[in-house]
């Protein structure tokens, strides 16, 4: 394997962990944004009341979105059992 193949297996991997990450972490910074102005509005300043919101909003995209994110964590996976195959 030269240094160009594990480039591109470590590009790979890196852009298939934003695909996967990518819903998450929006949902995570929508609902944290959505909570901050609200309590800024209402003056609320409770630091525990941002936790339920965001796990609730993250635990619901996550299974939403399981299935967009295991097919492309297999597609990764294809791609690197093809590399493995194609160099033995």
């Amino acid at each position: 394997m030269t240094g160009a193949d594990v480039l591109d297996v470590a590009r790979d991997g890196i852009w298939t962990l934003l695909i996967v990450a990518a819903p998450l972490m929006l949902v995570a910074l929508v609902v944290g944004v959505v909570i901050s102005l609200l309590q800024t509005l209402t003056q609320i300043q409770e630091m525990t009341l941002a936790f339920i919101p965001k796990i609730l909003a993250i635990f619901l995209t996550m299974l939403i979105a399981l299935p967009f994110m295991g097919d492309a964590l297999q597609g990764y996976m294809n791609r690197i059992a093809e590399r493995i195959v194609s160099a033995g």
